[in-house]
């Protein structure tokens, strides 16, 4: 079994990628014009960030890349209790670095603004893609990580079909993005969320209390659930 400093740096490179490719694909590509890939193209970009890096590091770490992925994965007795703090903490520096990186090539074209473009941070109300309200955002944040969750969960079964969890987490994935998109552009993800924010400020700092209380607790329910229906707990 891969050490746990192995196991932290799947995961911060794992982090970064996503938050790279899918933050990126928003800021960089979304609203070229005549060549932007609109949200959709996000939303898949979102999905294959995750499925590449299940292919890559997902016998090293999991893959979570995700607070509430791990937190999901230890109620469900997949991840041991004493590593999901050190998770996290992996996630959100990954998560960052890729911010940062993501930063340094959209500040390269002239006169791009950081907090006018948003920089793909996630928001209800008035900073909602839709503007919708705060109950509606913490509902669909709950309720497509609970989703992922299960899917997770279910895909990663030992007696679920082939090894073919990387598709359906990364399908997942994009489905999610194309539901949600519209309502918080979508987070699921705490540290996904925590780090363009830090680049921003202002209320994508305000908000972002939402988008680590809502996956958590849509993650933990997950976490309860699957096992339930499975019939019994399933390994890693």
């Amino acid at each position: 079994m891969p050490s746990l400093t192995q196991r932290l740096t799947a995961e911060a490179v794992g982090t970064a990628w996503l938050v790279l490719g899918g933050c990126g694909s928003a800021v960089l590509a979304a609203a070229y014009p005549n060549l932007g890939i609109g949200f959709a193209g996000v939303a898949l970009a979102f999905g294959l960030t995750v499925l590449t890096m299940a292919f890559a590091i997902g016998h090293i770490s999991g893959c979570h890349l995700n607070p509430a992925v791990s937190v999901g994965l230890t109620v469900a007795g997949r991840l041991p209790a004493r590593d999901l703090i050190p998770y996290i903490i992996a996630q959100v520096i990954g998560a960052i670095v890729g911010a940062a990186v993501l930063y340094l090539i959209a500040t390269g074209k002239p006169g791009f603004d950081v907090v006018a473009s948003g920089f793909a941070t996630n928001g209800y109300g008035d900073h909602s893609p839709g503007h919708y309200s705060m109950v509606a955002a913490f509902v669909c944040e709950v309720v497509m990580t609970f989703v992922f969750l299960f899917v997770i969960l279910g895909s990663t079964d030992e007696r679920a079909p082939g090894k073919l969890a990387p598709i359906a987490i990364g399908l997942c994935l994009t489905l999610i993005h194309l539901i949600s998109i519209p309502v918080t552009n979508t987070s699921v993800n705490p540290a996904r969320s925590t780090a363009p924010a830090l680049f921003v400020g202002g209320a994508a700092i305000g908000q972002l209390w939402l988008f680590w209380l809502a996956p958590i607790i849509g993650a933990a329910i997950a976490g309860v659930v699957y096992p339930l229906v499975a019939g019994r707990a399933a390994k890693n």
